[in-house]
């Protein structure tokens, strides 16, 4: 049974990696996929003791009692750290990598940091939640970690747009911003039902149609860097 539990919480993972791995026209070494992960894997440790620290500091180590401490913490407990962890994972593995030299590995480098620590919040999830853990890995499979996959996506485009096309401040900003936001958003969204029942029902509902949007927001940021990708010869301006 601990096995079927372990497929089932990296599952998600693995078929969105793969995924994202088959969309890259020049598929990267797997070599360097599995740094990715493995970075992904580490920043999980940290993450978790910073936001245990932040959570200290802000709400005496309970929970939010309101929307606006939900909301505080959706961004300033998880999204924040979170997304800073992954994209110092990113730039510490993309800085002297040889094979990043297309548009679309901003993205693949991205997402397998990302999945790498979603599928180990995953299992700490699954099975922590006992004899419920299968209602547990399906919410997540079809939310939670297709979330990480989305934020790790707009991560991804804006590095690559920064390093190879346009080295903008706006640019710059985006890389570390739009993925903060969105997770910030999700977050908060998921966080309100533990405020409030009646409102937890409502954003039940807005939180489906919120990562179906994200999902389609993300697939026109993959499908712009393959554009990219087969219009040029991906070269980083002014390295």
């Amino acid at each position: 049974m601990t096995f079927i539990i372990l497929i089932a919480a990296l599952l998600p993972a693995i078929l969105l990696g793969w995924y994202i791995w088959k969309k890259d026209p020049n598929p990267e070494p797997m070599s360097w996929i599995l740094r990715a992960i493995l970075a992904g894997v580490i920043i999980v440790f940290p993450a978790a003791g910073i936001e245990m620290f932040l959570s200290s500091l802000l709400f005496g180590g309970g929970e939010p009692v309101t929307l606006i401490g939900s909301t505080i913490q959706a961004f300033f407990v998880a999204a924040i750290p979170e997304e800073g962890l992954k994209l110092l994972a990113l730039y510490l593995l993309l800085r002297k990598n040889p094979y990043f030299d297309e548009h679309f590995d901003g993205i693949v480098y991205a997402v397998f940091v990302s999945l790498g620590f979603a599928a180990i919040e995953n299992i700490e999830y699954v099975f922590g939640t006992g004899e419920d853990w299968l209602g547990t890995a399906v919410m997540r499979a079809l939310l939670a970690v297709p979330g990480h996959y989305a934020f790790a996506i707009l991560m991804g485009y804006y590095y690559s747009l920064y390093h190879f096309v346009d080295r903008s401040a706006t640019n710059a900003i985006k890389i570390f911003a739009m993925p903060v936001l969105v997770h910030g958003i999700y977050d908060a969204i998921a966080m309100s039902g533990s405020v409030n029942p009646i409102i937890g029902s409502i954003s039940f509902i807005v939180l489906i149609y919120f990562c179906i949007k994200l999902q389609r927001y993300a697939q026109k940021h993959i499908k712009d860097l393959i554009v990219k990708n087969n219009a040029s010869g991906s070269t980083p301006v002014n390295p």
